[in-house]
């Protein structure tokens, strides 16, 4: 399949105003800026403010203003499982107390089965005044599970019991259509005018305004620009057309690529539009198919405020999943629809149409009420029926805006709160605001936060090793030779390109994980800061000089352990006897735009001073990068990736040893990666849910992959919250923000000058 947007993402920030005409907190009306409005910056919304039907991140956090999630999570993504009295945890030397909606007791069974307890704080109520009960999370459980639910939630992927039963045997009207195909003759659950018009014109007319999307999409972000051709913008979604293609070519073009699957290719290569959003809405409700049950056998309500949860094998993500927004029935649902003993959930299996009518206006238990959005402004108004106390701040205005306009808004008092792009000139800008010269002063308060996920570079374990076996201590002796020096540059070239902005990591894993080890571990180490002997490299005082003098004489001893010849100070020959070439690959724009850039310019020397040719490709088009990658052509590449709150490792590292590598995960065919004792360690890893357990699990993971050298941790950069000084009191924001925990976690506290 092809990868779903193969032109480089640049990751998106809240924005935020430089001019503001109107912040009043009444139903997205204009007004002045008042002085109990905190004016917070974004992006452009899509308005799906909808627990079930959000996309885009600025969505979201609409929807969380005015929302409570059924299970707390900590500063490090942990699950809090006793939510109704709290738990106190520590976090970079500090105490702090979370609450919640809920108590969880999850018990493993002998049988292999797993049971989730879910008790429910007493006395929470909706922004309107109802009560939330365990009938609201029954419903929003039914909501994410039903068969014709398009939107991004994974719900209805856990093993819970009856999950298979209750969703097989129905499929919304227009996925019916696909599955049947043009040719279909039997009009047992639709007609022959309905699939006629659904081939012939609904669906033609969809795919060519979602093909349209796409073009708009890629000219607004600026991957392409204001008159380019479809032939250009596809181009950049990596699909090759004619010069006088047109967006029916465009969009047949990528279907083909997704086996003649409509809605799949269009989930694949979404910008903000779905099919789902540009068919008539009766492809969306659900015909029935064949067998199928009235409810789900594993989720039981036990009383008003009890869920029982059963699954039939363990899954220690699966905990995650089960913590979704609680939506009110009496809102998203229709009460005439809900009688749980009679299997009526809120509404009618397969026609999710009312809770779509009301995903521009949400509504919870959350801290805020949405009043409207008009004119590029949310506003909201305190809740005064929060569970966690009325709010200090009476009205919040998210405000749409422009990146450039973001510090120039905080420091003029347009804004109050913004999230700009972090890098050295950022934080060099922001400094000069404050009287101090720091990134905290009279003028701005800044919090860090590391970003959720990390960059490396990798390698290919089976076009980097020695013989065909690539895991032999040989081959591992051969990559550690490289990812020695290429280690010893990251300081120097991440502090030039970041500054304050990130910082240096060790381990394969993104700092914002609970399973991340710590450097007051006893046993942290820096990544490939030992040599062929297990003998410290580096020593403390020692000068850059020093240290890369160091790096490239350990580097040697790798790979004279790897079999290569090595005189004087240089390798004439690698292991095939033969001079080694060996190729970088970055993503750098042409120009060396890149994080990972000086990085290997500088390897670069440091190679050629040891005898070995270091080649850097430079790519101008990133999808080139993955398209080697698939077709398994890299040695060495740069990249990042993404992270959620629960570290499995499966996706990317687990290679299936044991089956022959038929269900490896779906990222490892970058590394190549074949090793069946860290397979095992993933399995159990994920097949337990103790914590403790699992983080010495993905330690011993984590010491593996550094073992294998298949991937080199780069950096963790960090995103900037910036917050007016002279507006905000200070002490009232969130303390040690995280990914898991922003300043958004705690926005009921924050108080106005």
């Amino acid at each position: 399949m092809r990868k779903a947007k193969t032109w480089k993402k640049v990751l998106s920030v809240a924005c935020a105003a430089a001019m503001l005409t109107g912040c009043g907190a009444g139903s997205g009306g204009s007004g002045k800026k008042g002085s109990d409005t905190l004016v917070v910056g974004y992006s452009p919304f899509n308005q799906k403010f909808s627990p079930f039907f959000s996309e885009t991140a600025y969505d979201k956090d609409v929807y969380l203003m005015t929302s409570a999630g059924l299970i707390e999570e900590d500063r490090q993504g942990a699950v809090v499982y006793k939510g109704i009295k709290g738990e106190t945890r520590k976090y970079n030397g500090k105490s702090y107390k979370y609450e919640g909606l809920s108590d969880v007791k999850v018990n493993e069974n002998d049988d292999g089965t797993v049971d989730y307890k879910i008790k429910l704080r007493k006395g929470v109520k909706f922004s309107d005044g109802k009560k939330l009960t365990a009938d609201d999370v029954i419903f929003s459980y039914y909501v994410l599970a039903d068969p014709t639910y398009d939107g991004n939630s994974t719900f209805s992927a856990l093993p819970i019991t009856g999950m298979k039963e209750y969703r097989q045997g129905v499929e919304s009207l227009g996925k019916a259509l696909v599955a049947a195909g043009k040719d279909n003759t039997d009009f047992k659950a639709w007609d022959e005018a309905t699939q006629k018009t659904f081939w012939e014109k609904d669906l033609p007319e969809a795919g060519k305004k979602f093909a349209q999307s796409l073009v708009d999409y890629s000219i607004a972000k600026g991957y392409n620009k204001k008159g380019d051709s479809v032939k250009a913008c596809a181009a950049s979604y990596g699909y090759q057309l004619d010069d006088n293609a047109t967006v029916e070519d465009f969009w047949n073009k990528i279907v083909e690529a997704y086996d003649g699957d409509p809605f799949v290719a269009a989930n694949k290569e979404k910008a903000d539009k779905t099919l789902s959003d540009l068919l008539d809405a009766k492809y969306a409700k659900g015909v029935t198919t064949g067998d199928t049950v009235d409810n789900i056998k594993g989720i039981k309500k036990v009383n008003d405020y009890e869920i029982d949860v059963h699954m039939d094998t363990i899954d220690a993500t699966a905990i995650y999943n089960l913590g979704v927004t609680v939506a009110p029935l009496h809102y998203y649902g229709e009460t005439s629809k809900y009688d749980y003993k009679s299997n009526k959930f809120g509404f009618t299996k397969g026609d999710l149409s009312h809770v779509k009518s009301v995903t521009t206006k949400p509504l919870g238990a959350g801290p805020y009420v949405f009043k409207g959005y008009k004119n590029g402004k949310v506003n909201f108004e305190a809740n005064k029926y929060y569970f966690k106390g009325e709010p200090k701040t009476k009205h919040i205005t998210f405000q749409e805006s422009q990146e450039s306009d973001l510090l120039n808004g905080v420091t003029t008092g347009t804004i109050d709160v913004a999230t700009p792009s972090l890098n050295a000139d950022a934080a060099k800008n922001i400094k000069k605001q404050n009287s101090n010269g720091k990134l905290s002063g009279d003028k701005i308060e800044t919090k860090l936060t590391d970003f959720l996920g990390y960059g490396f570079i990798g390698m290919n374990a089976n076009l980097v090793k020695v013989g065909n076996d690539r895991a032999s201590d040989a081959s591992k002796n051969y990559r550690k030779g490289f990812a020695t020096i290429v280690a010893a540059y990251r300081d120097v070239a991440i502090d030039s390109y970041y500054g304050d902005a990130a910082t240096v990591i060790n381990y394969p894993i993104s700092n914002t994980s609970w399973a991340a080890p710590q450097k007051t571990d006893s046993d942290y180490k820096p990544a490939f800061s030992v040599d062929v002997n297990g003998e410290e490299i580096y020593k403390d005082g020692m000068s850059a000089e020093d240290k890369y003098a160091a790096a490239k004489k350990a580097a040697l001893g790798f790979f004279e352990a790897a079999g290569c010849k090595v005189s004087d100070g240089k390798v004439t020959a690698g292991p095939d006897g033969k001079p080694i070439t060996f190729t970088a690959v970055i993503p750098g724009d042409g120009k060396g735009d890149h994080p990972a850039f000086m990085i290997l310019t500088e390897s670069q020397k440091a190679f050629e001073s040891i005898g070995i040719k270091f080649e850097i490709n430079d790519l101008s088009d990133s999808s080139q990068l993955w398209d080697g990658l698939r077709a398994g052509q890299i040695q060495m590449w740069c990249a990042a990736w993404g992270a959620s709150e629960d570290p499995d490792m499966t996706q990317t590292y687990f290679a299936d040893v044991a089956n022959g590598g038929k269900d490896k995960g779906g990222s490892n065919y970058q590394y190549e990666i074949a090793d069946p004792e860290l397979d095992q360690i993933i399995i159990d890893a994920k097949s337990h849910t103790d914590q403790q357990y699992r983080k010495a699990k993905y330690k011993a993971a984590l010491d593996t992959i550094v073992d294998w050298a298949v991937e080199i941790p780069t950096y963790q950069r960090k995103e900037a919250t910036i917050f007016s000084a002279e507006r905000v009191n200070t002490s009232t924001i969130a303390k040690d923000t995280t990914p898991f925990y922003r300043w958004i976690a705690e926005v009921e506290k924050i108080e106005l000058k």
